[in-house]
């Protein structure tokens, strides 16, 4: 079986992701996934593994953000009996428990500086350390993480360890955000409403063009989760019907007044195109401070592809 095909997405972004996972899936590199909160990073990730050669080892994922700094280290690395107060008995942790397999650290930027030390020591050597051990194990773990923030940000801040981000950056994977590829929203509005058909044994309703058109041309802040959602509660709401401009939550329908870039209109003595874009560079990293990330947003840009552009025009960050 092809898990890639599982992976809903015809758009060129997503082509083009798609292609570079494959080639990655059959190594043992480290990836990392890079995308806003709710791009599908975790399911690029299950099918990266299951289409690698570790695929009926062992997949263990850690949201790096779901636990408090005092429990991360013994969870991750284990912990030895009476190592620390309430050690009543060793650990396994979680990096261990994937010997042999592939451990999926998602939200990584909120890994603990401390803790990410002890990481790059295994992606370094494949040794680990448990907690109140002093003698390092050697193990076979495949690492893929995933961030979903700005780590250059982090690590100017001195929240990221710069050494441990050129030791997971090895192939680097984009997950464009849901606003890039509009041209899949339909396709994975139909594998949602048979998703929530058949798990509610309930009629799927069907929306219509004008909704579909103000779908497409929605912001979705949330990405794919933001869809999947609204899909599950209009298919319990509204099962078996025509879902119209009307029924959609109030937001979409605000934001489809907004201005879009197709209300240009072209001067009748014509533009320089490049110095036009190099302005709109210079404007969006004026607005954010130079901040890049909120720049490529403002212009609908992946941040590569924004820095691509600034080296092109010779634009300079603030």
């Amino acid at each position: 079986m092809d898990y890639f095909n599982t992976i809903i997405g015809q758009s060129p972004a997503m082509d083009s992701l798609i292609r570079s996972a494959r080639l990655v899936a059959s190594t043992d590199v480290t990836v990392f996934l890079k995308g806003e909160t709710g791009t599908g990073k975790e399911v690029l990730a299950n099918a990266i593994q299951k289409q690698s050669p570790r695929a009926n080892k062992t997949f263990i994922t850690l949201n790096c953000a779901a636990l408090p700094e005092s429990l991360i280290e013994s969870e991750l690395f284990g912990h030895k009996k009476g190592s620390f107060t309430g050690a009543t008995c060793n650990k396994q942790g979680l990096l261990p428990a994937a010997d042999g397999g592939t451990l999926f650290l998602d939200e990584i930027n909120s890994l603990p500086v401390a803790i990410q030390a002890k990481l790059l020591r295994f992606l370094e050597s494949g040794e680990y350390l448990a907690v109140g051990d002093v003698s390092p194990c050697k193990i076979d773990v495949r690492i893929i993480a995933a961030t979903n923030t700005d780590i250059n940000e982090q690590i100017d801040a001195g929240e990221f360890r710069r050494d441990l981000y050129y030791r997971l950056n090895v192939v680097p994977l984009e997950l464009p955000p849901l606003a890039q590829r509009a041209e899949d929203i339909e396709s994975l509005i139909k594998h949602f409403l048979g998703v929530f058909s058949e798990s509610y044994s309930i009629a799927a309703p069907k929306f219509s063009k004008a909704s579909l058109r103000i779908l497409r041309a929605y912001s979705w802040p949330g990405n794919i989760r933001e869809l999947r959602n609204l899909c599950e509660r209009l298919s319990i709401l509204l099962a078996g019907r025509i879902i119209e401009p009307e029924n959609l939550p109030h937001e979409f329908i605000r934001t489809n007044n907004t201005p879009k870039v197709t209300d240009f209109t072209l001067p009748e003595i014509g533009l320089h195109l490049d110095a036009l874009e190099a302005d709109l560079i210079y404007q969006a990293l004026s607005r954010t401070q130079g901040n890049r990330s909120k720049s490529a947003k403002l212009l609908g840009l992946s941040r590569d592809t924004l820095i691509y552009r600034m080296q092109k025009h010779g634009v300079a960050s603030h």
